[in-house]
């Protein structure tokens, strides 16, 4: 069987605490992203976004990125993986340096940006992201691009992310022993503002909390540029644990029952709902309310929505996120999450879902995969974005040993 033409692929990797996800895209004519395989497989070595057991999470992956690459009929090469923990640092820094033909040039562009990452920086930190949010050019601000503009100094005001050397180390390392190259490593909040939030959010002001198994990531946008961004340590998991610990249940049926029947605002729970609740060893189960379970979920929800409020305030941006909040992720699709974040909040809060793709669009329409789509479309977008060799479902063995030697040679 003749082989597929060579196709621009572009592969997401989704590296979660509850689960690995993988997502191949494929790069259309026009730029916009086909969605064409999804590979999925829980996570077991990894505890709020950090490696905590190489062999376990290099297993994940490895499964995840063979089901992605069964389906969308290719073969996986590279990918641009996702990263979170609250080893993510951030801060706002500027550059400036002198024009050097009074015009400014891609080279002037990239000096700047090189001055404005000279931050302070311990020896166990690295820069993941230096991400431009406006120029000053000849004290003319608010400008987004400035090549080929007149001038003689031009001055970077950019958003610095750093993570932790050895956690960044420890994700690649796992990617590597899988055979995949890490094209770059990009930030989960960063990820998901690419699929999650519209451009309109972005210009008026938005923040978006993604809300995982681990952590609970947000984002702030202000005038289309990202303005913040903040890790915090309590997500689904701590849900998990608090029904498993409340309902005396074990993990594994605290996690269903969460998924099925929690409620994260009391008062939407029905009175006359019960649910079945499993017991610890050879108990019999109980009959149980559902407003019981939301009242041991309601206060977890609250303190994690406190925490970004928090951190929204800290930041300064709290009265110039004009649009609302998005609410991604898996944690985000809870019943009650939105209307109890509006009540806390006090502004529009609406629930964000990967956008942006074709192809397997309605497979991927939903919070959890808002990093992975994003981070497709990041990909898509970066100068990185490979083409791999697409094997036809149901090539002959010569055929793919003769494209893995074109992959290789």
């Amino acid at each position: 069987m003749a082989k597929k033409p060579d196709k621009s692929l572009v592969v997401g990797l989704d590296i979660g605490t509850s689960k690995i996800v993988a997502i191949v895209g494929e790069i259309q004519p026009d730029g916009v992203v086909e969605v064409v395989g999804l590979g999925s497989y829980p996570s077991r070595g990894l505890r709020r976004g950090v490696v905590v057991d190489m062999a376990s999470t290099e297993h994940a992956i490895q499964r995840a990125v063979e089901e992605a690459e069964l389906m969308a009929g290719c073969e996986i090469h590279s990918v641009f993986g996702g990263i979170s923990g609250n080893h993510i640092r951030s801060q706002n820094s500027d550059g400036t340096v002198a024009i050097k033909d009074k015009e400014v040039s891609e080279s002037d562009v990239d000096r700047v940006l090189e001055a404005a990452r000279a931050i302070p920086l311990s020896a166990d930190q690295k820069i993941l992201h230096v991400l431009p949010q406006e120029y000053v050019l000849d004290n003319q601000d608010g400008i987004r691009q400035p090549i080929g503009m007149a001038g003689v100094r031009l001055e970077a005001h950019v958003h610095v992310v750093t993570a932790a050397l050895a956690a960044t180390q420890n994700v690649g390392k796992c990617v590597s022993r899988c055979g995949l190259t890490v094209d770059e490593l990009i930030i989960t909040p960063l990820a998901s503002s690419y699929s999650a939030l519209s451009e309109d959010e972005k210009e008026l002001g938005v923040c978006m909390i993604d809300i995982g198994a681990g952590t609970t990531d947000m984002a702030v946008f202000i005038d289309g540029a990202i303005r913040h961004t903040a890790c915090i340590p309590i997500a689904g998991d701590q849900v998990t644990n608090d029904i498993a610990v409340g309902l005396r249940t074990p993990t594994q049926h605290a996690e269903d029952i969460k998924i099925k029947y929690a409620c994260a605002l009391e008062q939407l729970a029905g009175h006359d709902e019960t649910i079945q609740v499993p017991s610890v060893g050879d108990r019999s189960s109980k009959r149980l309310a559902r407003q019981t379970l939301a009242q041991w979920v309601e206060p977890r929800y609250r303190e994690l929505y406190s925490l970004v409020m928090a951190e929204l305030r800290r930041s300064g941006y709290e009265n110039m996120v004009r649009s609302g909040l998005a609410l991604t992720g898996g944690g985000a699709m809870m019943e009650g999450a939105v209307e109890l974040a509006e009540e806390v909040f006090h502004m529009p809060v609406r629930l964000a879902t990967p956008q942006y793709v074709t192809g397997l669009s309605n497979v991927v329409s939903n919070p959890v995969h808002a990093t992975g789509v994003g981070l497709l479309i990041y990909g898509s977008q970066a100068d990185g974005a490979r083409s791999l060799s697409g094997s036809a479902q149901g090539e002959s063995w010569l055929g793919r040993v003769q494209s893995w030697f074109r992959g290789e040679f």
